[in-house]
């Protein structure tokens, strides 16, 4: 297996349009690039770019229904037409790139996996854009189209490379799309640490599964302004019951950077040597548990400078670097 971590960002990512005055606007990924940009020094021998790819609609329907896709796919089409960004709803807008973006970001979180499952790289990061924790198998939400979280595991489950996918989410938001997604299923294990009270409302600790999935669902919800230490004493107890109870052959993340402070959408403080601290304990468990089998895709963040930060920690971690100091 190489020891290279693969950096993936599929350029119609950048150009989708949400409008400047939108949470989810097209300087993340400006922010995030730059931050990387920046950091090539150390990276380098360590991190490499991969190539991006592109989820068929066989891939998009392994998770949302035929109507949810279509529904999308004519928002789009409107916004092409007019030239315009339109609306899903309040939160969720599309505009003529974001088709491609949307099935751009699901598709190179596959090629991002399949390098990870085949030995090419060691694990990965993907600076996948819009996000899409919130994308239930039926409905468009929280800025969120497509799950694309949800469509790497279950096309790696159809293809023969997992058998059981661990989902870790620790955005400052639940990932309720992806708890629809598998909630009866119990070939993928969802752990979520999120704010609670908070967007959506769902995730709450007892909400385990349901039918064959019981026990595969595990909600930690923490209130505004867990201190530091709570929050990664928290995430590694349920972390290490989750991995212990489960036995993944395969771990995906949901690197949500709106958990840390100064987030203008949440209330949570962990700085970028948690995120650090955190991806590693992802990485050694999974060494043990699946030879490191690792791929993060990234969610929420919706202070630029700081998503920069939090990604070069977690890429960091990744390449099996230090965090950065000073």
């Amino acid at each position: 297996m190489s020891a290279t971590t693969g950096f993936f960002l599929h350029p119609s990512s950048p150009l989708h349009d949400t409008g400047w005055n939108h949470p989810e606007h097209q300087g993340r990924l400006r922010a995030l690039a730059s931050a990387v940009g920046q950091d090539l020094l150390t990276l380098h021998d360590h991190v490499v770019q991969m190539e991006h790819s592109e989820a068929t609609n066989e891939d998009l329907m392994r998770v949302h229904t035929e109507a949810h896709v279509d529904r999308v796919r004519e928002a789009w089409e409107v916004a092409k037409a007019q030239d315009a960004i339109t609306q899903l709803d309040s939160d969720t807008r599309l505009s003529a790139a974001s088709w491609d973006a949307a099935i751009g970001s699901a598709g190179t979180g596959i090629a991002a996996a399949e390098a990870v499952a085949e030995g090419t790289i060691r694990n990965a990061f993907v600076a996948a854009r819009p996000p899409g924790h919130h994308a239930t198998p039926d409905r468009a939400m929280g800025f969120c189209l497509f799950n694309s979280i949800a469509i790497t595991a279950r096309w790696l489950q159809a293809h023969a490379l997992a058998e059981r996918v661990l989902i870790v989410d620790w955005d400052v938001h639940h990932g309720n799309g992806t708890q629809d997604a598998f909630y009866t299923d119990p070939s993928v294990f969802f752990l979520s640490l999120h704010q609670s009270p908070h967007y959506p409302g769902t995730g709450a600790a007892d909400e385990r599964g349901a039918g064959e999935g019981i026990g595969y669902t595990m909600n930690v919800p923490l209130p505004a302004g867990t201190s530091r230490s709570d929050y990664l004493a928290r995430f590694e107890g349920a972390w290490d019951e989750a991995v212990d109870t489960f036995a993944p052959d395969f771990v995906l993340m949901s690197a949500g950077f709106d958990v840390m402070a100064g987030d203008p959408l949440g209330d949570q403080l962990l700085e970028p040597e948690d995120l650090h601290r955190i991806t590693r304990r992802v990485i050694d468990a999974a060494q043990d548990a699946c030879d490191g089998k690792v791929v993060a895709l990234l969610e929420g963040g919706y202070n630029p400078r700081r998503l920069g930060e939090g990604a070069v920690a977690v890429i960091r971690a990744l390449a099996g670097l230090e965090a950065e100091t000073g």
